[in-house]
């Protein structure tokens, strides 16, 4: 079973462990001139990114901002903009640490968009979502929060000539963690190859604070378990995804886990199948 690590790790592009804090800091410099080539060859001008409060759209929030800052700050034009999207649904419980996001990376333009009233239309409009137990029904609408939150992502960036981050990294690609058309649905992913734990060493070379360094990662995606942490739906740590991934010894039942649900989820990575 754990003959599939190296396998694994190849086809999701796992980073290298960081030796020093000279490698997270090259690596935050390679990153942020990825962000700066995909602006170029896409003739776009501005970067678009929801802000959920969670480590990952901190890293990402704050790479973009440093990305469009060199831009201008080289002289390639004043016009190249961040904005960052809140996109609650009704109330965040968590409300202050994505504020507290906000406030870190200082992002060029800050949009809300409460996408409560569209998930609710959606809802009283499908009739395929009657009968179903209050989870299951719980568990879909999770997932059209988060490609409601993609259309009002995309709606700016098309308003502002622009493109959608993802934060998509490894940790969440083995598991397939992520809803298709909806977090998944992205223009780049600036942090993919990174597992979890490398995610927080970005963070924190960047300057993020502590609390968000650290901070317990969820989806927040249903209403019947709010801020169900993510590896409750994983079944294992994230420690032990980033040691699989980077090929440290992980138990029998964690490698099982891991293989199993990345097989069950290849669909989820794959582009639409053609005839």
């Amino acid at each position: 079973m754990h003959s599939r690590q190296q396998e694994i790790a190849a086809a999701l592009k796992v980073c290298a462990p960081f030796n020093r804090v000279e490698s997270v800091q090259a690596e935050i410099e390679r990153r942020i001139r990825f962000i700066q080539n995909c602006l170029r060859e896409s003739g776009m001008k501005t970067l678009v990114l929801g802000i959920s409060g969670g480590v990952d759209s901190t890293t990402a929030g704050m790479l973009a901002q440093r990305a469009v800052q060199g831009m201008r700050d080289a002289g390639e034009g004043d016009d190249y903009r961040f904005i960052a999207v809140r996109l609650p649904y009704q109330v965040q419980h968590d409300e202050h640490e994505a504020q507290l996001a906000i406030e870190t990376i200082q992002p060029d333009e800050c949009h809300t968009v409460n996408i409560g009233a569209a998930v609710k239309s959606v809802a009283a409009a499908t009739e395929a979502l009657e009968g179903l137990s209050a989870q299951m029904r719980d568990f879909v609408l999770g997932n059209t929060k988060a490609r409601m939150r993609m259309v009002a992502q995309y709606t700016i960036a098309n308003a502002h000539r622009g493109l959608v981050i993802g934060t998509d990294h490894a940790a969440e690609a083995v598991m397939g963690f992520f809803t298709k058309f909806g977090d998944g649905a992205c223009d780049l992913t600036p942090l993919a190859g990174l597992v979890k734990g490398q995610v927080r060493e970005l963070a924190a070379v960047l300057g993020a604070p502590e609390q968000l360094v650290h901070k317990v990662p969820t989806a927040d995606l249903e209403e019947l378990f709010p801020g169900k942490p993510d590896e409750a739906a994983h079944g294992v740590s994230y420690r032990e995804i980033d040691d699989f991934l980077q090929g440290r010894p992980v138990s029998e039942e964690a490698a099982r886990i891991i293989i199993e649900t990345y097989d069950k989820t290849a669909h989820k990575r794959q582009l639409p199948k053609e005839p």
